[in-house]
């Protein structure tokens, strides 16, 4: 018997993250005892944009969700900086490398690279479409040459799914979990959307980072916790509720709502 059940915490979960990873994802929620509802609210499909002709000396990933597209390429046999440890480990998967794994964050990647390699190396980002601007302005700062290669895309689904709207309008959803700033977007836009935004602020808001949160902050959503570390391990482990009257909202790691055992 896992944690959760014993002691009588198993939350529903809202697993809104892109298929094949958000799959994987509720299974591991699942594991820990609880209740899983996979809806991902962004479509994640390959470009289909030719790789970029180079020479470059090494390959930037800061999401898993790049590595299918390298499958085959010109750019799989570069030395890959990875920005965590989910991202190595499906580069490593796809017989990519040398992997390099950063500490989970985009200036800890430009941080590692800086180490690694010298000013002017030039260097190939397989990115989605909607990329950040870090850790690229760091590294453009700092005499890198940087070339961004949009190797898929995150396409919004044009509505909330509906075993989300029929959980929210039946309070059957205690948390979400959210691993992009893109995706805790869209699953607010979608829920506003559907006249459901009261039920979706009213859920314990499990982010990946303060980035991550950002857009839930925006909209004034107290009820979110933000990861003490960029990882799926610590996410996870800090799957529980959250007191309307605590100062979870505030903490700079996963603070537990309560415990019943």
């Amino acid at each position: 018997m896992t944690r959760a059940t014993e002691c009588g915490t198993a939350l529903r979960v809202w697993v809104a993250r892109p298929l094949p990873a958000g799959a994987r994802t509720a299974g591991r929620v699942g594991a820990l005892g609880h209740r899983p509802l996979l809806a991902p609210v962004l479509d994640l499909a390959l470009s289909g944009a030719p790789a970029p002709e180079g020479p470059f000396d090494a390959l930037i990933l800061t999401s898993a969700s790049a590595v299918p597209a390298l499958a085959g390429s010109r750019l799989a046999a570069l030395p890959a900086y990875c920005v965590g440890t989910r991202t190595a480990e499906a580069a490593r998967a796809a017989g990519l490398g040398p992997v390099h794994e950063a500490g989970g964050d985009a200036l800890a990647l430009a941080e590692l690279i800086g180490r690694d390699l010298p000013r002017g190396a030039r260097l190939v980002h397989a990115a989605g479409r909607e990329r950040k601007d870090e850790p690229g302005d760091t590294l453009a700062a700092r005499g890198y040459r940087l070339t961004a290669w949009i190797a898929y895309a995150a396409r919004p689904l044009p509505a909330l799914p509906a075993p989300v709207a029929e959980a929210l309008d039946d309070d059957g959803l205690d948390a979400a979990l959210h691993y992009s700033r893109r995706s805790a977007a869209t699953a607010l836009g979608l829920a506003r959307a559907a006249g459901r935004e009261e039920p979706f602020r009213r859920l314990a808001h499990h982010c990946l980072s303060a980035d991550v949160a950002a857009p839930l902050v925006a909209a004034g959503i107290v009820s979110h916790v933000v990861a003490a570390r960029p990882d799926e391990e610590t996410l996870l482990a800090g799957l529980r509720p959250i007191r309307q009257d605590s100062d979870a909202e505030a903490s700079p790691a996963l603070r537990p709502g309560r415990e019943r055992c």
